[in-house]
């Protein structure tokens, strides 16, 4: 095996460089270096690292729910303000309850109610995430239901689910609640997570 040694290797004509033939494998070894400059590509696209999008939402006051009424979370939504969360990338808009992506890509989104009771005997209350991948019509995606079967009593439901986030203007998501029983209220609070959103882009779609 001969060795090649040289600072830089640039084409002899247009700007297109190949290293190696089809069926090749090209090795850095151990302890070496390959540092990228530019744009490290896949196919012609980019490739990226790591967690791109990351953001985390909260209701910051209460949200009264009629008895035996699908109930859309709205109205109080922020980014959580706590001192040791900052999100990553452009992060969710939110806007009536609807959720918007940065950008497209699978999604983790997360979801959890903190319910009290306080008016009767809630027989169960659930939370659900719904997508709607046409900006209009919406499907339940995903739900949980707790019990809660006394009044003045406490309890929470949480539930998950992948978002293949294909185009940002049509596919989007809002998060509903349901009670059986009693009214009952979703519990927000601006300092700490009660009722909330998590959103995570894990890869491209």
């Amino acid at each position: 095996m001969s060795t090649l040694e040289t600072n830089l290797i640039q084409p002899s004509t247009g700007t297109a460089l190949t290293v190696g033939a089809s069926g090749d494998t090209i090795t850095v070894p151990s302890g070496a270096t390959f540092n990228v400059a530019g744009t490290l590509q896949s196919g012609g696209s980019a490739i990226t690292q790591g967690i791109t999008e990351a953001d985390f939402f909260v209701c910051n006051a209460d949200q009264s729910i009629s008895n035996n009424t699908r109930t859309l979370v709205s109205g109080n939504w922020q980014r959580s303000a706590v001192s040791d969360f900052s999100k990553i990338g452009t992060g969710m808009t939110e806007s009536s309850g609807i959720f918007t992506f940065p950008s497209t890509g699978i999604y983790l989104v997360e979801a959890q109610s903190d319910v009290y009771a306080d008016s009767g005997a809630l027989n169960f209350a659930n939370v659900a995430i719904d997508v709607t991948s046409n900006n209009s019509s919406y499907n339940e995606r995903t739900n949980s239901w707790n019990s809660n079967p006394a009044s003045s009593t406490y309890s929470s439901t949480y539930k998950k689910c992948f978002v293949d986030v294909t185009d940002t203007s049509n596919v989007k998501i809002k998060i509903f609640t349901y009670g059986s029983g009693a009214s009952y209220k979703l519990r927000g609070n601006s300092d700490k997570a009660e009722t909330c959103a998590i959103f995570i882009r894990l890869g491209d779609t």
